[in-house]
């Protein structure tokens, strides 16, 4: 009897050789994958089941040149799937990360590494950061790859790490090891509407981020929403030199300045962010109308603002406003240009949630050619801002970031998906 894998590659091969003629379909490549917690709608669902079942990018069902062959799989809560997707795909889950890595064997026998540190049950300090152990499973496999004198390309989901000085200390043992390595979260790479992006080498004065969620999660998401368009200004990314974060009362009162020389930001960005959202709040029986401050106020309960600025003079908000939007829009203010150029990060519904493809659409670039199609600068970037952000909240005062003063640059190509 077929197992589901064979018949879906035999199903592959023969499309393939159909197609070409009689050429061969390329040699299946080997994927670990190494996780939290792997459950219905956790990430390890989103991004690790791409690679078994497949995936749909540009209107047709792509399936990936790796199999999954191993998994550590950290926690596993009543509802974890991960022991039934081993036995329907045929890879076996191990009792360590190097196991897993080397398949049960001496040395290290996959030809790529999937890190997703998102979800399950850890420790909270006294900042509200999770402690999620994205550096300790990072260290696990490096570990293995220094011992066993051989490396592979490591894709970590979302930031690095809940401290600093980890994450720097992940990217720069990435490039000291000479492998592949990249990171982050789904927002850069999903459809946009409209879909644009910063214009390579444009000037920006500044930008903003209106999205939803909690901090420590869905800052992030939105922080990567920011980044993935400044890093296209002119000159490159220079890094960033103080944080500001705001909450509650002094997010009402930032709103009301009128501009971010008065201590909040331009409202034209603002309103632009609002206009592009597909979820904007509205009252009961009513329709189609702009929110006013007084029923913003109302419906947000707990509102967050990080204010920063680059290195550059560029200005930066994000704002978490849970109850007055459910997506992630975003505006910027191009110097001489009337108009901010504004548009909305499309996130489609579950169950397919396609933004994830288009990541795992990444992973596998970087998997298969060993070369990041991003820079993992950005995510470091975004991961230092994140800790930035919950630090400046437990301080109450605005913070200098010497250590973000983070350089690299990117081309003219975009790379959100656009088809």
């Amino acid at each position: 009897m077929l197992s589901r894998r064979t018949f879906v590659s035999a199903v592959g091969a023969t499309t393939l050789a159909t197609s070409m003629g009689h050429a061969q379909p390329p040699a299946r490549r080997r994927l670990a994958v190494v996780t939290t917690e792997w459950r219905d709608r956790s990430h390890a669902w989103h991004m690790a089941e791409r690679f078994l079942h497949g995936y749909p990018v540009d209107g047709r069902w792509h399936r990936p040149a790796f199999d999954v062959v191993s998994a550590y799989v950290d926690q596993t809560p009543k509802n974890d799937l991960s022991r039934a997707r081993a036995k329907e795909f045929g890879f076996t889950i191990h009792k360590t990360i190097a196991e897993a890595l080397r398949c049960g064997g001496a040395r290290l026998d996959v030809d790529a590494v999937l890190i997703i540190g998102e979800h399950g049950n850890y420790p909270v300090n006294k900042l509200g950061q999770k402690e999620y152990p994205r550096y300790e499973f990072f260290r696990q496999v490096v570990d293995v790859f220094r011992k066993d004198g051989r490396v592979a390309p490591v894709f970590n989901d979302k930031h690095l790490s809940w401290r600093w000085e980890w994450a720097r200390e992940m990217v720069d043992t990435a490039r000291k090891m000479d492998f592949g390595f990249l990171a982050g979260s789904s927002l850069p790479v999903t459809w946009r509407m409209p879909s644009l992006d910063l214009p390579h080498g444009a000037e920006v004065d500044e930008m903003m981020c209106v999205a939803f969620g909690r901090v420590d999660s869905y800052d992030f998401h939105a922080l990567e929403v920011i980044q993935c368009m400044a890093e296209r200004r002119r000159g490159g990314e220079r890094g960033v030199a103080n944080m500001q974060a705001l909450r509650g009362d002094a997010v009402w009162n930032a709103l009301q300045a009128g501009s971010w020389r008065a201590g909040g930001w331009d409202p034209a960005l603002f309103q632009a962010c609002l206009c592009r959202s597909q979820t904007l709040a509205q009252a009961p029986t009513l329709s189609h109308r702009f929110p006013t401050p007084q029923q913003i106020r109302a419906w947000v309960a707990d509102p967050v603002a990080y204010r920063f600025e680059y290195v550059d003079g560029a200005k930066a908000t994000m704002l978490l406003l849970n109850g007055l939007v459910s997506d992630f829009t975003f505006a910027a203010r191009i110097r001489n240009q009337m108009e901010p150029l504004s548009t909305l990060f499309y996130l489609p519904p579950v169950p397919n949630v396609t933004y994830s493809a288009a990541m795992m659409s990444k992973a596998e670039e970087l998997f298969t050619t060993g070369k990041a199609p991003y820079p993992i600068e950005r995510t470091l970037l975004t991961t230092g801002l994140v800790a930035a952000g919950m630090q400046a909240l437990a301080a109450g005062k605005r913070i200098d970031t010497p250590h973000l003063a983070i350089r690299y640059e990117v081309g003219r190509e975009s790379t959100f998906s656009q088809r």
